[in-house]
């Protein structure tokens, strides 16, 4: 398997645009994989702030944690 990298958006209806120096190379069908810029705010993005966690009472069993 040959892999490509290049740039794009996704356009209307998912539509995303090959560079024309790709398409002579490209045969059907290929294998997409998507990887999105990290600034991603998508209906779908996730957001973690902050977790606070009250460890006074955990008791820590080195033992059963290196199992």
């Amino acid at each position: 398997m040959q892999a490509l990298e290049f740039n794009s958006v996704i356009g209307d209806e998912g539509i995303i645009q090959v560079p024309k120096q790709y398409l002579v190379n490209i045969s059907s069908p290929v294998k997409v994989i998507l990887l999105m810029n990290e600034k991603f705010e998508g209906n779908n993005a996730r957001h973690f702030s902050a977790l606070r966690l009250k460890t006074k009472e955990f008791k820590f069993d080195r033992e059963l944690a290196n199992e």
